[in-house]
């Protein structure tokens, strides 16, 4: 079979020589295989013995029974073996123990218990402002090498409008909680009607803001550790300022330096920038509500224009209707059951 498939390789191209390297085999070896009267054959006998130091199937069973047990499943080989000398028994050795283990498939949690699990965050949907916001912190370049100067920046998802922000010289929850209480203030946001969803970090977990929260009826929510995909909107922000023209090279000279810069961006990210994912209106009309008012004017010049040279038009004019939900963390799977129910009910009716 071996000679066969070499033979194989070289009619096709390969060389005898590398052939062989792949296999295992000496190209001597293939030759003078070749060159024996029985030749074509797959000489190697393999060990006719086995090794002295091999376990017996009873031993073996042994180790499984014992790794297994109450009092050391939970615990490695590198612990179980100290332990059974500990009582004058010896078994095998780690390696061994760690050997049996992969071939038996119980190289992992022996127990009933299961490592620790994180679940999705909890899916919130905001209809109109001041409904979910996120925020987050980003490194700001310092005037030292190592040094860094840390933006605070809250988010409406609904809008997309920066409703508050600060450059700090630390990341402190105290400092988290003053920006999250001068937001609601200014916002004028109403006891239980704002969640707040933040990352894992200490400033968003501190005593400062949790009381803060409570104060305010502000409702926290938090992402996965370690998963930035859960705040979404903030990390997205992020970029967006990050990748501006205008967006310092090097490193702000500084705090308010850096303070000076965040407020021009934010200026020009709420009232100038026509955000794509809310048809292209700015996050501050949207905030107020007159995005409704502009799609609607929007809509009536491409109706106008398609009336005017329909040959230019194969389909229907582009989407201006609002949106009307934003999602943050949507349960994908439960919207799906969601919406096959009501097209159920629809047809049955």
């Amino acid at each position: 079979m071996i000679l066969r498939c070499i033979d194989e390789a070289v009619t096709s191209g390969a060389r005898l020589s590398r052939a062989c390297k792949l296999i295992g085999i000496s190209s001597r070896t293939i030759e003078r295989w070749k060159r024996q009267p029985e030749g074509g054959h797959d000489h190697r006998q393999g060990p006719k013995t086995s090794p002295r130091n091999r376990l017996s199937a009873k031993e073996r069973e042994e180790v499984v029974q014992v790794v297994n047990s109450p009092a050391y499943r939970n615990q490695s080989p590198n612990q179980i073996v100290p332990a059974l000398a500990d009582q004058g028994v010896y078994l095998a050795s780690e390696s061994t123990m760690y050997r049996i283990l992969r071939e038996e498939k119980l190289n992992a949690h022996r127990s009933a218990s299961k490592p620790p699990q994180h679940n999705k965050p909890r899916e919130h949907v905001a209809v109109s402002p001041n409904q979910v916001w996120t925020w987050d912190i980003t490194y700001l370049k310092g005037p030292v090498v190592g040094t860094f100067f840390y933006l605070y920046m809250i988010v409406d998802i609904y809008s997309r409008k920066i409703v508050g922000y600060s450059v700090r010289e630390k990341e402190f929850s105290d400092y988290a909680a003053l920006l999250v209480d001068e937001a609601c203030q200014r916002e004028g946001v109403r006891r239980n009607t704002l969640v707040l969803h933040q990352d894992n970090g200490s400033p968003m977990k501190g005593a400062t803001l949790k009381a803060t929260l409570d104060k305010l009826g502000v409702t926290a929510s938090y992402s996965r550790p370690h998963v930035s995909d859960d705040n979404p909107y903030s990390e997205s922000l992020f970029r967006t300022m990050k990748y501006r023209p205008e967006y310092p090279s090097k490193a702000f000279a500084s705090l308010e330096a850096a303070l000076k810069w965040v407020e021009g961006f934010v200026q020009w990210y709420n009232t100038e920038h026509r955000h794509s994912a809310i048809r292209y209106v700015t996050p501050e009309e949207r905030h107020h509500g007159e995005d409704q008012k502009l799609l609607s004017y929007r809509k009536e010049v491409y109706e106008e224009a398609k009336r005017k040279h329909p040959e230019r038009w194969s389909g229907k004019i582009r989407n201006w209707e609002p949106i009307k939900e934003v999602y943050l963390n949507p349960d994908i799977l439960l919207n799906i059951r969601v919406n096959e129910s009501y097209t159920l009910r629809k047809e049955a009716s």
